[in-house]
This record gives C-alpha cells, sequence and structure tokens, in this order.
C-alpha cells in the first residue's frame, strides 16, 4: 500500500483573495480621470513607478510667484465616515473628502496645492465602487488646482472585511519663504473672520454614526429639521451619486451626513495673491476634530489670546438635528463638530472689510466671528 500523502492542490494569488489581473486593469482604466487633474507642471511618464512633477523656478510659470519656494506636505485621512459611505454605497464624496482634509490643511501655512497622490485599501476589486471613489479625489483634485499624480490601490482580503475600505491622501505644496503663514505673524487687534462650512464635514463621524443607531434613526429617510435649514451660499457640493445618478430634491439623512467637506483652497489662493505685497493675512486655521477652539489655538501666539462671539453666525440645521436626537450636551457638541465655521482667516483690522468682500465675491460666506487681544495663547468665548 503507498503511504505517499495526495499533493495539495495548487496556490494562486487568486485563491488567496488577490486578483491581480483586476487590480491591473482597474489601475491602467484610471488614466482619463488623472489626465483631467494635470496641471502644465506635470511631466508625463506612462508606465512609470511614480509621478513627475516639475518644480523649476527658473521657468516663467513658476518665478512669477516663487523666488525661495518652500516645499509643504500633509497627509490625512476621511476616518469612520468610510463606513457611513460603504453602508448607503455612496462613494465619490468621501473621494472629494480625501482631498479636502489635506488641502485645507495644506493652506492654513500659505502654500499652494501642487499635486496630490491617495491610498485605497479594500478587501477586493471592486471596480464600480472604486471608479467612484477615484472619481471624487478627481473632482476634488480640480476643485483644489492640484494635480493627482498618482496613488496606490491595496488589495487585501485577510484585513479588510466584505464591504470595509479605507483612505488615506498625501498633498504636496509651496509657498515663498518670506510669505510662510505661522502664530508669530498675529498680532492684538487682527480681526477673526469665520468662512461657513457645508456640514459636519469629515470629524466626528463616530458619534454620528452612534446617534443614528441609538436613535433609531433612518439614513434613508427626508427629516423636515434638515430641509427647512439654510445653508451656507457660494460653492456647492455635487449631489451625492447612488450606482452613477445624481440624487435630486429633499436629501436623505445619509445624503446630508455625506455631504462632502468645503474646499477652500482657490478662495484662499485667489485672496491671497490679491495682496502679493502686504502681509494682511496673519493667521489662518482648518476647522477639524476637537472643534473650533482648539484648532484656532494652534494659529495664535502665546501672548494674544482669541475672543470668539458665537452668535455672530448660524449653527447648521444638522448639528441641531444631531445634537436633539444623541442628548448631546453644548460643550460636547463644540469639542467635536466644527458648527459651522470650518476654516478661520486671522485678518489685520485695516484690511478686515475689504478681505471679508473679496471671500463673499470669490463664493464664500464669510461672518466676523472674533478678536485676538492680548492674552496667554488661549481661545475664549465672549
Amino acid at each position: 500500500m503507498s503511504t505517499t500523502s495526495p499533493r495539495p492542490p495548487r496556490l494562486t494569488y487568486a485563491a488567496a483573495g488577490v486578483d491581480i489581473d483586476k487590480k491591473d486593469a482597474f489601475t491602467e482604466s484610471l488614466s482619463s480621470m488623472m489626465r483631467r487633474t494635470f496641471t502644465p507642471r506635470v511631466i508625463d511618464n506612462p508606465g512609470g513607478f511614480a509621478g513627475l512633477f516639475r518644480l523649476d523656478f527658473k521657468q516663467k510659470l513658476f518665478a512669477r510667484n516663487y523666488r525661495e519656494p518652500v516645499l509643504v506636505s500633509c497627509c490625512d485621512g476621511v476616518g469612520t465616515k468610510v463606513k457611513l459611505a460603504s453602508e448607503l454605497g455612496i462613494f465619490d464624496t468621501v473621494g472629494i473628502d480625501l482631498v479636502a482634509m489635506n488641502v485645507n490643511d495644506l493652506i492654513v501655512q500659505g502654500a499652494e496645492p501642487l499635486f496630490f497622490l491617495d491610498y485605497i485599501a479594500v478587501p477586493s476589486v471592486d471596480t464600480v465602487m472604486l471608479n467612484a471613489l477615484v472619481r471624487g479625489i478627481a473632482e476634488g483634485c480640480k476643485m483644489s488646482g492640484s494635480a493627482l499624480l498618482g496613488g496606490e490601490t491595496a488589495n487585501m482580503p485577510d484585513v479588510y472585511a466584505p464591504g470595509e475600505f479605507d483612505l488615506a491622501g498625501f498633498s504636496v505644496g509651496v509657498v515663498e519663504l518670506k510669505r510662510i503663514i505661522k502664530p508669530d505673524r498675529v498680532r492684538p487687534g487682527d480681526v477673526i473672520l469665520g468662512m461657513a462650512s457645508h456640514g459636519i464635514h469629515s470629524n466626528g463621524y463616530s458619534l454620528v454614526r452612534r446617534v443614528v443607531k441609538e436613535a433609531g434613526l433612518d439614513l434613508n429617510r427626508v427629516y423636515d429639521e434638515l430641509t427647512n435649514g439654510k445653508g451656507p451660499k457660494g460653492q456647492r457640493a455635487k449631489a451625492p451619486k447612488t450606482n452613477g445618478k445624481s440624487g435630486g430634491g429633499a436629501k436623505t439623512l445619509g445624503q446630508v451626513l455625506l455631504t462632502p467637506t468645503r474646499i477652500y483652497a482657490e478662495s484662499i489662493i485667489k485672496l491671497q495673491r490679491t495682496y502679493r505685497v502686504k502681509n494682511v493675512i496673519s493667521g489662518m486655521a482648518h476647522i477639524t476634530g476637537s472643534g473650533l477652539a482648539e484648532n484656532l489655538v494652534r494659529s495664535i501666539p502665546s501672548n494674544c489670546d482669541a475672543i470668539i462671539d458665537r452668535s455672530t453666525w448660524p449653527v447648521l440645521p444638522v448639528f441641531k438635528f444631531l445634537q436633539q436626537h444623541g442628548n448631546i450636551e453644548d460643550e460636547e457638541m463644540k469639542r467635536v463638530f466644527n458648527l459651522g465655521i470650518g476654516y478661520c482667516v486671522i485678518v489685520k483690522p485695516a484690511f478686515a472689510d475689504a478681505i471679508k468682500d473679496r471671500l463673499k465675491r470669490l463664493g464664500e460666506t464669510v461672518y466676523v466671528i472674533g478678536e485676538v487681544v492680548k492674552g496667554k495663547g488661549k481661545v475664549k468665548e465672549k
């Protein structure tokens, strides 16, 4: 009798859950979406292992803006908002979020976005879902003036369960050395302008999802409390898409919660170019996790305080809705959410009205929300 053990079946990468051919086909299909974001600085590199971007101050395109260019970079993700996107099957909006969370941080330092890279981790290659994600990323790049230079799609079935995914983004920009914005430029008397948010943006979604669960809310229902309030004017996010079709009319709770983060890059860059000689902007802050106070405090020096008057802007309906259904204390709301202000610009008092008017002409909704006084590096409420 033979004692030879039967040979095990031949193993393949596909049998382990990774389909290389499908992934490669998806990657090759992205070329047209990426090219729509390219600027004249992008150097074509088909089949390359990395993207190429020209950074040459001798070229007229670059020299007119920069003599001592400093590169600025940052990395961020979308957080647990991706779980809501997965549950609803709407993926393009979180692609916009990914770009926004990065470039809004980048411009705080006075930088102009140059290019963007993305990292997408999935359990398997779902081309419909991935195309929607990248379509949103490309849209965000176009809105911010960034070239989508490349990225990575990681197929990891042992790490992510079916239906799960994660996103990370990497933004690179440039700023003239003498125009880098840091807290030491802020002085007592400076005026704090608040620019309206589109809603929750991309922070606090672990709490948002908990409210939805505990209160038994229906993501597919249209709630009157969310449709009667007026949001900020100006740049409008495209309606969320499901299976390639745009939604119309009143939005469901799910669509409201997936409203993308507003991208402030175009307005801020145009504002800065209006004042090429005078340094009228003292500081800026992107209002993300930890709310207004904890982000604004990063933009003021240790010998100044920022005094905020919360009565100067309306709290958006979505925040009132979540607070009511989640029985959330006022202080917790302030610590977690932006409550209607997504970005702050600290400006010299003599230019405050002109800058406010300029931002309004650029499509922003702007409020005078406070002032800078002598102090000890804290944000206080009036």
